[in-house]
C-alpha cells in the first residue's frame, strides 16, 4: 500500500474518533520546500463535514497521527495545511524492498484484453518526414508504456499503398524515370519514389500553365491536364487488376518499403502486424449495409448511405456513395472490425493520428458505438499537433519536407559537433565515437518531441534539442553516464540490505520520494496516453540527483554504511532513469 493510501485511511480514521464525521476523501498534495514535512493533507475541503477552525482541526488529527501512525513521526500546521513527517525508516524500507527489482515500476503482470495501437500508417510515394518522426515516436512510446502499465499491446500501421497519389509517381517514373532503380541511382527507395511525385507535381504545374495560356480556364486546365487523365486512368486499371500495372505498383512499393524498413531500424521503433489499404479498402461495406437494415444509417433520394449524429453535437456523415463506392470512413470502419477478428483479445484501439482528423475520428468512434461493438468505448485518438522548423512548413509535392533520414543524420552530425566543442572524448575509438553521436543525436531528437504534450504545436530546433544543460535528452543521458562513472570507481556495491537505523540526509530523502512516484508515474501516463509525463517525471529526477550529488559525498564518505548507502541510491536513480528512458525509445550511455 502507498504512503498516500495508508495515510488516507488514517485520516479518515482520526477524523471519525476525533468529530463522529465519515469522511468520503482526503486531499494530498506535496509540502512546500519552504516548511518541514514529507507530505500535507489539506484541511479546507474538510470544513464541508467538520465545521471548526482549519488549524485546530488540522493540529489534532496530526496529534491522532504522531500517536496513532509508526511511521510518522511529527506534524505541523500552516494554516489550513497539516504537512506530516516521515520517519527515515520507512523511505529506508522502501529502498530495501524495490532495490532488487530491475524493473521497478513496470507491472509484469499482462491483462488478458489487449489493446492495438496504430502509429506511421505512410503513404509509399513519398519518404518519411519529420510529421512521421512525432508520429512514430509518440505511438512507439505509448505501445511502451501501455506494456509498462500491464497491459498486452499490439503495435501496428496500416500502409497507404493505393491511390491516385500512388499512380502519380509510377507514371512519372514511367515517363521520366529511363529505368532508374535504388541500385543504379544509389537512392533509397522510398527516396527515388518520392523524387518522381515531386516530378509528377512538376510536370502537372507546366501542363496547367500551358493550357491556361491557350486559353483554358484554370479551373478547367487543372482537371484535364493530361497527364493527370493518365494517373486516373492508370487508377481505374490498377482497380481492375491490368497485370501491367500491378506488376509496377508492387515493384515501387516494394523499393519503398525497403527504404522505409531501414528508416524505422534507424529510428528505433517496430511493429507487430501490417495492414495495407490496398486490402482493406473495400471493407466495411457490408457493415454499412448491414447497419442500413438496423436502422443506424439512412439511405437518400440519390441512393447514397449516411448516418446522422446531430443529436451528438456533429452532423450527417456520408458512408457509402450513390454507386456503393466507399468513402474512408467506411474502409475504417471495416479495419476497425477486422483488426478484431484477427486478433480477439482486443478491447481498445489507439489511433496515433494528427489533429487535423480529430473530427474524423470523433465519427468513426460513435458509428462504432452505435453499431454495438464493446470494444468501441474504449478507442482513443493520440491527436498531436504539427511540428515546425525556424524555416516554415513543409510541402511535399514540391519537394521542400524535412525528410526523416535527413533530420537523424543532421542530430547525429550535431550531436559529434558540440561532443568535441566540450571535448569530453578522450580515450574513445572513431566506432565508440560514432555510436555515442547516434546515442546522443536521437535522444536529443525523441526527449525534445517527446516532452511535449502531444496536443500541443512543436517548433523543433535542433541545435537546441542537443544541449547538456535543461530539460534535454542529452542533459539526461549525462547523468546517466555520471552515475555509472561513481559505480565504477565504487567497484562493489554490496547487496545486503541497508541498514534502516540510518539518518537520512535531506537529499536521499528527496531522492527516494522522487523515485517512489516512478510506478504511478507510469500508470499515469498510460491513462492520459502521455510520454510527455516520463519525459519530465525523468528530468524532475535528474534535477534531484544532481542537487544530492553537488551538496553530498559519495565516495568520499567516511561511514562505510552510509557510503555503501549512497552508491546503491545512485545505482537505483540510474537503474529508474534507463528503465523511463526504454519507454521514450531512448538508449543511454554508459560513457560521456
Amino acid at each position: 500500500m502507498s504512503l498516500q493510501n495508508d495515510l488516507t485511511q488514517k485520516v479518515i480514521e482520526a477524523v471519525k474518533q476525533l468529530y463522529e464525521v465519515e469522511l468520503p476523501t482526503v486531499e494530498f498534495q506535496p509540502t512546500r520546500k519552504d516548511f518541514e514535512g514529507d507530505i500535507t493533507v489539506v484541511v479546507f475541503p474538510m470544513l464541508r463535514h467538520v465545521k471548526g477552525n482549519p488549524v485546530q482541526i488540522g493540529t489534532k488529527i496530526g496529534e491522532y497521527l504522531v500517536e496513532h501512525v509508526d511511521k510518522v513521526s511529527k506534524c505541523n500546521v500552516v494554516q489550513g495545511f497539516l504537512n506530516i513527517v516521515i520517519e527515515d525508516s520507512y523511505y529506508l524500507d522502501f529502498f530495501n524492498s524495490i532495490f532488487d527489482e530491475t524493473d521497478f515500476g513496470y507491472v509484469k503482470t499482462q491483462s488478458d484484453d489487449a489493446v492495438m495501437v496504430e502509429y506511421s500508417s505512410p503513404n509509399t510515394n513519398k519518404p518519411l518526414h519529420l510529421g512521421h518522426i512525432r508520429n512514430n515516436l509518440l505511438g512507439y512510446s505509448v505501445a511502451e508504456i501501455l506494456k509498462a502499465s500491464g497491459k498486452k499491446v499490439y503495435k501496428t500501421q496500416i500502409i497507404n499503398d493505393r491511390g491516385i497519389h500512388i499512380c502519380k509517381s509510377m507514371l512519372a517514373w514511367q515517363k521520366f524515370g529511363e529505368g532508374e532503380t535504388p541500385e543504379s541511382s544509389g537512392l533509397k527507395g522510398d527516396h527515388l519514389v518520392g523524387k518522381y511525385y515531386v516530378a509528377f507535381d512538376k510536370a502537372y504545374k507546366e501542363q496547367i500553365a500551358e493550357l491556361i495560356e491557350a486559353g483554358t480556364e484554370k479551373e478547367k486546365a487543372e482537371k484535364e491536364a493530361p497527364i493527370l487523365l493518365e494517373a486516373q486512368d492508370m487508377l481505374r486499371k490498377w482497380e481492375a487488376g491490368d497485370a501491367e500495372v500491378v506488376s509496377l505498383w508492387k515493384k515501387m512499393n516494394g523499393w519503398v518499403y525497403d527504404g522505409f524498413d531501414t528508416t524505422y531500424k534507424n529510428l528505433g521503433v517496430d511493429f507487430d502486424t501490417l495492414y495495407y489499404e490496398s486490402d482493406t479498402y473495400l471493407l466495411g461495406r457490408d457493415v454499412v449495409k448491414d447497419g442500413l437494415e438496423r436502422g443506424v444509417f439512412f439511405k437518400k433520394e440519390d441512393g447514397s448511405v449516411w448516418i446522422d449524429l446531430t443529436d451528438e453535437g456533429l452532423d450527417e456523415k456520408i458512408v457509402l456513395r450513390s454507386d456503393g463506392t466507399a468513402v474512408y470512413m467506411t474502409q475504417d470502419i471495416g479495419t476497425a472490425i477486422q483488426r478484431v477478428t484477427d486478433f480477439p483479445d482486443i478491447n481498445g484501439m489507439v489511433y496515433t493520428v494528427g489533429n487535423e482528423q480529430d473530427y474524423h475520428f470523433k465519427v468513426l468512434f460513435l458509428i462504432l458505438k452505435k453499431l454495438g461493438y464493446s470494444w468501441a468505448e474504449q478507442l482513443y485518438h493520440l491527436s498531436y499537433g504539427m511540428v515546425d522548423l525556424p524555416s516554415g512548413k513543409m510541402k511535399s509535392r514540391e519537394g521542400t519536407v524535412v525528410d526523416a533520414d535527413d533530420l537523424i543524420k543532421n542530430m547525429e552530425d550535431t550531436a559529434e559537433s558540440i561532443s568535441q566543442e566540450l571535448g569530453k572524448l578522450d580515450g574513445y575509438s572513431e566506432e565508440e565515437k560514432k555510436q555515442l553521436y547516434r546515442t546522443i543525436g536521437l535522444g536529443a531528437l525523441k526527449y525534445y518531441i517527446l516532452k511535449v504534450d502531444p496536443k500541443k504545436r512543436i517548433l523543433f530546433n535542433p541545435e537546441e534539442s542537443v544541449d547538456f544543460q535543461g530539460n534535454t535528452g542529452p542533459f539526461i543521458q549525462y547523468t546517466y553516464a555520471r552515475i555509472q562513472s561513481i559505480l565504477r570507481k565504487a567497484d562493489n556495491v554490496g547487496s545486503s540490505a541497508v541498514e534502516t537505523s540510518l539518518d537520512l540526509h535531506e537529499k536521499e530523502k528527496e531522492l527516494l520520494k522522487q523515485i517512489q512516484l516512478f510506478p504511478e508515474t507510469v500508470q499515469l501516463a498510460a491513462e492520459n496516453f502521455s510520454p510527455a509525463l516520463i519525459a519530465n517525471y525523468t528530468y524532475d529526477l535528474v534535477k534531484e540527483f544532481n542537487s544530492f550529488y553537488q551538496q553530498v559525498s559519495i565516495l568520499g564518505e567516511t561511514d562505510e554504511h552510509k557510503k555503501n548507502f549512497r552508491v546503491r541510491l545512485s545505482q537505483k536513480v540510474g537503474e529508474v532513469i534507463q528503465s523511463a528512458f526504454r519507454l521514450l525509445g531512448i538508449d543511454v550511455p554508459e560513457r560521456m
